[in-house]
């Protein structure tokens, strides 16, 4: 903390209103910080955890929390570049991420050449435009502020405006998903991908990418998004009925 904050005002010095005072905590309090990474091409079409198909090219993400139908403005402090987005699915659920930006939205940031960068993420009324904006004229003060919204930067605070009231209805965290499979090939990853999505269309289903002991690249299959154990069990029976071998998983195991 600094020495300033600890002295008292001296006559001569303004002391901040109560309205600046909410004004600044609703500003913090709407502010995300972290990695952002995309999606595009091999999700094209699929159902999206709020019903609606996946389009790469327009201006949506995922959040693990915030409610379907937010807007985001996402921020690059290095190349001062931003879009607003709206949120209409659920993730990534890679720890140190905090939005999936489509294809057409994480363009412009950078993203698609980086794979991840950091972005600095507020949340802004539903009546605004979506696409490439402004950044905000403050955005490496945000990018610096040592305030953090939670330990991964994905929860919001409490604050004292409509945006952050928003924040406030998230729904829960999932904490359970579905496993179907751990594939060095792509292409096998994406056929029993087809498959479960015809058995559960209605179902999220993605890949997590990683990297085995030898180096090699492992693709496996997450479907669904479950608060507990029991709903993504159920799943799995249904899943293990039509003929594909899967297991229920916690999110931050993967």
């Amino acid at each position: 903390m600094a020495l300033s904050t600890l002295q008292p005002a001296t006559a001569g010095t303004a002391r901040p209103t109560d309205d600046e005072k909410a004004a600044t905590t609703a500003k913090k309090s709407t502010i995300l910080r972290g990695r952002a990474s995309w999606y595009g091409r091999e999700f094209q079409g699929r159902r999206t955890s709020s019903g609606e198909r996946f389009d790469r090219n327009k201006y949506t993400c995922a959040h693990k929390t915030l409610p379907f139908g937010t807007r985001l403005r996402v921020s690059n402090p290095k190349t001062g570049e931003a879009v607003v987005v709206r949120v209409s699915d659920r993730g990534p659920f890679r720890h140190q991420r905090i939005l999936d930006l489509a294809e057409v939205a994480a363009r412009p940031l950078g993203i698609i050449t980086q794979g991840a960068v950091s972005v600095v993420a507020e949340v802004v009324p539903e009546t605004t435009p979506l696409g490439p904006t402004d950044a905000p004229d403050d955005l490496q003060a945000l990018a610096a502020d040592p305030i953090e919204t939670a330990e991964l930067h994905t929860n919001i605070a409490a604050g004292h405006t409509e945006a952050a009231d928003l924040a406030l209805k998230a729904e829960p965290t999932a904490s359970f998903v579905v496993q179907a499979g751990t594939f060095g090939d792509i292409r096998n990853a994406r056929a029993v991908m087809d498959k479960i999505q015809g058995l559960e269309p209605a179902m999220f289903i993605t890949t997590v990418t990683g990297t085995s002991a030898q180096g090699k690249t492992l693709n496996r299959i997450v479907v669904g998004r479950f608060a507990t154990a029991a709903e993504a069990n159920a799943l799995r029976l249904r899943l293990a009925r039509a003929g594909v071998a899967s297991l229920v998983r916690q999110t931050e195991n993967l």
